[in-house]
């Protein structure tokens, strides 16, 4: 199958909405496609923070494509200089998917890699990972102070053998 190239992402403004992605998570239009998003109508704005190995394809709503959010979310890899970043830039302008703003506390441990669960203003839900598991250990939970979330007990990644 290959990468993931692109995820389908409604919004009812595509310009609000990659004002937001840029601001707040460093989204950028990629100007290879950018054609798309002016010259064909309901076209895409595709928006990448790395250089466009990677995108969101943002669609703007209307009549014939409704509002729906994409809630069973899309997960990012990141390096743990970001990760650390993201975490300490917390709380912002970034919620839970519950609809709270997301702290650092919200960080999941998930035995082998650190994870935060996000929304953005729409209801996209979102991953951001870290697989530097000792790294994001040592340099953030510990030295940070933060509580991480379990979703299942440390001794069933032990148990592994």
């Amino acid at each position: 199958m290959g990468r993931l190239d692109h995820v389908h992402i409604r919004v009812p403004d595509r310009a609000e909405a990659a004002a937001w992605y840029f601001e707040h998570l460093g989204f950028e239009p990629v100007e290879e496609y950018e054609f798309w998003a002016t010259d064909v109508e309901g076209g895409p704005l595709q928006i990448s923070a790395d250089g466009g190995t990677t995108m969101l394809a943002l669609f703007q709503t209307s009549e014939g494509h409704p509002m729906v959010a994409q809630q069973t979310g899309v997960a990012f890899s990141v390096d743990v200089e970001t990760f650390a970043a993201f975490a300490r830039s917390l709380p912002g302008a970034i919620n839970s998917p519950s609809g709270r703003p997301l702290v650092a506390d919200d960080l999941i441990d998930f035995d082998m890699c650190w994870a935060f669960d996000l929304a953005d203003p729409w209801g996209n839900q979102y991953e951001l990972n870290c697989y530097d598991y000792e790294r994001v250990r040592v340099e953030l939970v510990v030295r940070d102070g933060i509580e991480p979330v379990r979703y299942w007990p440390r001794e069933l990644y032990d148990s592994r053998g």
